[in-house]
């Protein structure tokens, strides 16, 4: 499979982006941060795929198109959701716990909980907004290497593996930062 290439400032990236995550494909796409991978959070074939390109095993966070929406997915009481989610800034990830059925069990963490993040990029905002279901958002590389921040690397990494990439230049910021949402506080991970 020859992977496509898009700038996603690109009349067609949406589109093709979306068609890519609604039919079980692979996508990779410029955040706030670095490249994330992307695949539709429900379907168990592709996170298994995904699961199988890093190497890895375990829970994956998602992106999301607003703290409204977010809001919507939490397991939290009433009256805390606004405080949980007015700490989701740009380069932030907070793991909450969530309803059932928001994303597939595999990517889900300990006690139902679910990585989740609102990044400050447009076409994160024209995905997360255009898709019926929560994206996977996770760094495009092989467990135990560093994130792959072209599409030069990313191509050398995985040359059959992804459908598209939205291109977005070189992307040589941290990843996001990683917090644990537990009784209306937050505990830095990462």
């Amino acid at each position: 499979m020859k992977t496509k290439i898009i700038n996603w400032e690109d009349k067609k990236a949406l589109k093709v982006a979306t068609k890519i995550i609604n039919c079980g494909g692979v996508l990779v796409y410029p955040t706030d941060t670095i490249y994330g991978f992307g695949v539709n959070a429900k379907d168990p074939i592709a996170i298994d795929q995904l699961n199988t390109m890093k190497n890895r095993i375990g829970p994956i966070s998602v992106i999301a198109p607003s703290r409204e929406t977010v809001s919507t997915w939490l397991n939290v009481k009433e009256e805390e959701k606004l405080n949980a989610t007015s700490h989701l800034d740009a380069q932030n990830t907070i793991i909450y716990p969530v309803k059932k059925n928001i994303v597939h069990e595999k990517i889900m963490g300990h006690n139902n909980t679910l990585g989740i993040r609102i990044p400050n990029h447009p076409f994160c905002d024209l995905i997360s907004n255009s898709c019926n279901t929560p994206i996977t958002t996770t760094s495009v590389n092989r467990t135990g290497e560093s994130p792959k921040n072209n599409v030069k690397e990313i191509l050398n990494s995985f040359p059959t593996e992804i459908d598209l990439i939205i291109e977005d230049g070189d992307l040589n910021n941290s990843a996001s930062k990683i917090y644990l949402y537990e009784s209306g506080k937050l505990k830095n991970i990462r």
